[in-house]
């Protein structure tokens, strides 16, 4: 009964998430249609990258007994954070705003948030499936300490992405430069500002909306008397 509740939870999640990725897909469409390119029809394939993480931990609280093992749970949290960057990442989209004016920049705008915000949602309600799994095994403290953690990563992967142009894939197909490259900013980060300062504020500005976030998900629960 409880697996069912959780499975019927997940259906709703489901519905609203892919209702909300088609109005993003359909806002991009009219664009396309109006202007007559292609320009940010890469958003869409941005977003089923964000998608990924949570499909991951979906499967992890709908299918609870194939990921009953620590073993599983690391292969899954491995698989989960190579994906999960692509979730904030299309906040970065947006510097894509002064190289284009095919069409009003209030439009433009509307769209990179709307899939920003689709991301976003993806990839927060992934995060909170992984504390879930973690909170088997751990006290709760580090649970939290761990997703602070997690979205700092994020953060770092955004960097590799955007300025690097890593993708989560790289770590099978050039593991070489990918882990060169970190591994330089590891031993040598004073001469990277750029990287640290970006994986920083970004960290702190990704943890600010996702606790927020938090915050009125247990306000909803207060008011409900749970």
């Amino acid at each position: 009964m409880l697996n069912l509740l959780k499975q019927n939870k997940r259906l709703n999640e489901t519905i609203f998430l892919m209702g909300v990725s088609f109005c993003c897909l359909a806002f991009s469409l009219f664009r396309c249609f109006y202007t007559g390119s292609i320009m940010f029809f890469f958003l869409n394939w941005n977003l089923f990258l964000a998608f990924v993480p949570w499909f991951l931990t979906s499967l992890a609280i709908i299918k609870p007994q194939y990921f009953q093992h620590k073993g599983t749970i690391i292969l899954l949290l491995f698989s989960w954070l190579l994906f999960f960057p692509n979730a904030p990442y299309i906040l970065t989209d947006i510097f894509h705003l002064r190289r284009v004016f095919s069409m009003p920049v209030w439009f433009d705008t509307i769209l990179i948030i709307s899939f920003a915000w689709v991301g976003l949602v993806f990839g927060f309600l992934s995060l909170w499936d992984i504390e879930t799994l973690l909170s088997r095994f751990m006290n709760k403290c580090w649970v939290h300490a761990i997703a602070v953690f997690l979205l700092l990563l994020a953060a770092f992967g955004i960097y590799l992405g955007r300025y690097l142009r890593f993708n989560s894939w790289d770590i099978l197909t050039d593991p070489f430069n990918l882990l060169g490259d970190i591994g330089d900013r590891l031993i040598n980060p004073y001469k990277h500002p750029r990287s640290w300062g970006m994986t920083l504020f970004m960290g702190v500005f990704l943890n600010m909306v996702y606790w927020s976030l938090v915050l009125m998900r247990k306000r909803g629960y207060d008011h409900n008397g749970s």
